[in-house]
């Protein structure tokens, strides 16, 4: 699982960029007055998509933009597991590890994630990729599957298989496209293989079945429409 500790090497200072700065000033205005530390958790994720990961001075900067005491801060950054308090690759592999993925090959993953990678929460020696067993991400119908996030995306790979798994993960590093989504070729989303077997009869929803509606024995009459 995610380490929830704080990194033992830390930067000494963190600044927004010009652009995060501009979208903190109007994310404030969107709460009354006494209310701008609703803005933590936002500022908090701002914050790792710019940086990669959150650091001691990244949550000192934002106690003191959000005026509140900067325990409050790490409070809320060590509790959520989507918050990183380390650095991660510039490729964060997080790879679903419950039963439906389980079942369906994750560990097999696993083992290629350890062989490509290294161990887990580590990053590689060339900065490119690190990994972390997390629990489910909602895509049990193409399990396994991994989500790789980078600085500014958070993609979903499905349908894996060791060789597909570790073939994605060499694209990623030689800096190839790798187009999200279902990596199985046979299938579009998460429908099954092949040909679609159901709600084939466009009848079915096209409204040619529709019947009229009929009166109902002593109801109140429908209200006129205004």
């Amino acid at each position: 699982m995610a380490s929830r500790k704080p990194a033992k090497d830390q930067p000494g200072s963190f600044n927004w960029t010009t652009e995060n700065q501009t979208w903190c000033d109007s994310q404030i205005k969107k709460y009354p007055q006494g209310r701008e530390n609703s803005c933590v958790i936002p500022f908090l994720w701002r914050g790792q998509k710019q940086e990669g990961w959150i650091s001691i001075a990244m949550m000192e900067a934002i106690a003191r933009q959000l005026d509140m005491p900067y325990i409050r801060v790490y409070e809320v950054a060590s509790f959520y597991t989507m918050f990183n308090l380390a650095p991660v690759g510039a490729f964060y592999v997080q790879l679903c590890g419950t039963t439906p993925c389980m079942l369906r090959g994750a560990h097999d993953l696993r083992e290629v994630a350890k062989k490509v990678i290294g161990p887990e929460n580590q990053v590689s020696d060339d900065g490119k990729l690190s990994w972390l067993e997390v629990e489910c991400l909602g895509a049990c119908c193409n399990a396994p599957m991994v989500q790789i996030s980078t600085n500014d995306s958070d993609h979903y790979y499905e349908d894996l298989t060791p060789e597909k798994f570790e073939d994605l993960l060499g694209k990623l590093r030689r800096g190839e496209e790798v187009k999200p989504g279902t990596q199985n070729a046979q299938r579009h989303t998460s429908d099954p293989e092949g040909d679609n077997t159901t709600l084939t009869d466009t009848s079915l929803y096209d409204g040619s079945r529709a019947q009229p509606l009929k009166e109902i024995p002593n109801a109140a009459p429908l209200a006129p429409a205004e």
